[in-house]
């Protein structure tokens, strides 16, 4: 069985494959070009993608394919549809980044939440060397114990956010994308109740047609000026032109944002050009990529490759 990873270093290197490579002929390629996709599949029974597209151009160009495996949870690079009518199966990996993601979540709103690019500069400036106090009194933080925070989109990671937003004291409430709540743990209100009522609110929500630009102009001026804007669902979620502005008009007092409707971040961005640029942590999508979550997805990649064919009776595992 030939097996083709087509962006390998979106894992980063030094990656364990051996137990892909049980399971047949694996080929890694750190990265490809559209253009170079068909030769590199061409013979290939199953192909690894993580973020190259695998449309109907390139899914015809593989007779011999059988198995797209998403080496991520979300599968808008790749065509289902079309796949499935051809009898080729799509597996993504489920719930291997939830800790990673959760972590990267807390980390920025608790940079944003205390200042802390203002305090680390007013140390490494010198301002603190020449002040006559013990304390830096130029911004105040409050506790997020007793703060509202809210949820958007409440799934696995959403769920983890809120465990932890609630041992830190906050009040959880959430709204459901889908128009369905379905977790009684913590009320689930309107967006706009959640943007006029929360100081602190984390999107987790999928990229789809009811929460493409589901934040925009609109819904940021509902809220508090000094309230947190953190997303590491989607970047289709956010508008980000209106975000950008949002910041600068201080409609809002900060933003982290791990992912962008274009990766890698264009260079002429907006969010590039914010002039408060401390009230913004930006971060290259990384919530999905700690170490443990990148090992668990490989397994998860080798565990869908192995039920795959061992429900065609294994005769295709070498």
């Amino acid at each position: 069985m030939k097996i083709v990873f087509l962006d390998s270093a979106t894992l980063g290197e030094g990656m364990d494959y051996s137990i892909i490579e049980r399971l047949g002929e694996l080929t890694l390629y750190p990265h490809t070009g559209i253009s170079d996709i068909p030769a590199r599949i061409k013979q290939a029974d199953v192909v690894i993608v993580n973020k190259v597209k695998m449309f109907k151009e390139q899914i015809d160009s593989a007779p011999n394919l059988k198995l797209i495996c998403v080496a991520a949870t979300g599968t808008n690079n790749v065509d289902s549809n079309y796949a499935g009518a051809k009898g080729i199966e799509v597996k993504n990996v489920v719930g291997y980044s939830t800790d990673s993601v959760v972590q990267i979540t807390f980390g920025a709103i608790l940079a944003l939440h205390n200042h802390t690019i203002y305090f680390d500069n007013v140390v490494k400036s010198g301002i603190y060397s020449e002040s006559p106090h013990f304390t830096d009194t130029g911004r105040s933080f409050s506790e997020i114990s007793g703060k509202n925070f809210g949820i958007i989109g409440m799934g696995t990671i959403g769920k983890r956010v809120a465990e932890i937003a609630a041992a830190f004291g906050a009040k959880v409430m959430y709204y459901s994308t889908s128009g369905k709540p379905h977790f009684k743990k913590y009320p689930a209100v309107s967006l706009e109740e959640l943007l006029a009522k929360c100081d602190i609110i984390s999107v987790h929500a999928p990229l789809n047609e009811k929460t493409k630009n589901l934040i925009s102009m609109k819904e940021l001026k509902l809220m508090k000026p000094d309230a947190i804007l953190v997303n590491m669902g989607r970047g289709g979620i956010v508008n980000e032109s209106d975000l950008a502005k949002a910041i600068d008009f201080g409609l809002l007092g900060g933003a982290g944002i791990d992912v962008y409707e274009q990766e890698p971040l264009p260079a002429d961005h907006p969010y590039l050009k914010v002039s408060k640029s401390e009230r913004m942590i930006l971060t290259p999508h990384i919530g999905w990529a700690g170490e443990s979550a990148k090992k668990r997805l490989v397994e998860g990649i080798a565990a869908n490759i192995e039920s795959f064919f061992d429900s065609l009776g294994g005769t295709n595992l070498h």
